[in-house]
């Protein structure tokens, strides 16, 4: 009996090293964990919408789970590693990661594919009226939100500010948006920085408490050749009357949000996942969630994409006629 139980304890450890070694997908029956982002951003809308729509929920080969996340740097290197099997990355992200250009990390990315387009995540920095900051360049020595650490918006405010000369000039605070405006709204913060798609909540919340603005952003990025530097950014206005105040276009640029998936999620999964939000009726539930995703759409799905799709969306855009 000894030896049946050493032989069992030996059988066993074998099938939990091998459940370990299985990706997340397998190892839980083709459970998708689909990367959002922080509480007030629009990719953690995506990933809940994502999972809630009775289409997907119905399916019967996989289930997605929707699981927030600091955001696209985070989405990336959790997707890349197997740990998430989609979510939302900026393009410019899946790009740098791809030629291991991201700042502070050489290492490559390429276990990220794209799978769609879903909207433009435009800049927007946030000071009260009259607080003479015109500029990013008025911002030195100021108290500033800079968005999550290891969030897409924390990552372009340093890319930047950084290019601007006052990364180092600024008293950072990095937080979600969320927290930024309840800050700015006690005096705490001088100007907060998004990188989210308008309107934004967390700009609604504290254009209650103080009269805004938004500040220039592309006039900044065009005098000091930001756009030559960064050609995935493209130039955009807040337009006039997102925000209780803001009677005024407000120029700024913008990344495109990426829906990406691990290169290793099968493509039949892919293809299925697209043919049930990609519809007439799918997006139109997406729309309901938020005005953002307005800008899906099977016409426009490829927009803002400089990488390699996924095979799965590959073919199923292929069947689209929007690609060859």
């Amino acid at each position: 009996m000894q030896v049946n139980r050493n032989l069992f304890g030996i059988a066993g450890a074998a099938l939990l090293a091998l459940a370990v070694a299985l990706p997340a997908a397998d190892a839980a029956g083709k459970r998708m964990v689909f990367g959002g982002g922080p509480a007030g951003g629009t990719f953690q809308i995506v990933a809940n919408a994502i999972q809630t729509y009775g289409p997907v929920k119905e399916a019967e080969d996989y289930t997605v789970k929707a699981q927030s996340s600091a955001g696209s740097l985070e989405n990336l290197r959790r997707i890349n590693r197997g740990k998430m099997q989609f979510g939302v990355v900026y393009s410019g992200h899946v790009y740098l990661g791809r030629e291991g250009q991201l700042k502070n990390d050489d290492r490559t990315y390429e276990d990220v594919l794209a799978v769609a387009y879903l909207y433009g995540a435009p800049a927007q920095l946030i000071v009260r009226q009259g607080s003479g900051i015109k500029s990013v360049k008025d911002l030195v020595g100021k108290k500033v939100g800079v968005g999550n650490a290891g969030s897409g918006a924390f990552a372009n405010c340093e890319l930047f500010f950084t290019h601007m000369g006052v990364w180092d000039a600024i008293e950072r605070n990095a937080m979600g948006y969320n927290d930024a405006a309840a800050a700015f709204g006690n005096r705490q913060l001088d100007a907060f920085w998004l990188f989210t798609a308008f309107p934004s909540g967390a700009v609604i919340m504290a254009a209650q408490t103080y009269d805004i603005d938004l500040v220039d952003l592309a006039a900044d990025a065009e005098g000091t050749g930001f756009f030559e530097r960064y050609p995935y950014f493209s130039s955009l206005a807040v337009p006039a009357g997102t925000y209780r105040g803001v009677d005024y276009a407000a120029p700024s640029f913008q990344d495109s949000a990426l829906w990406v998936a691990n290169a290793n999620v099968p493509d039949d999964v892919v293809y299925d996942l697209l043919s049930r939000i990609y519809t007439d009726a799918g997006l139109a539930y997406m729309r309901k969630q938020k005005e953002t995703f307005k800008e899906m759409s099977v016409e426009g799905a490829l927009k803002g994409i400089v990488t390699p799709l996924h095979p799965g969306a590959e073919r199923f855009w292929r069947e689209q006629g929007l690609l060859q």
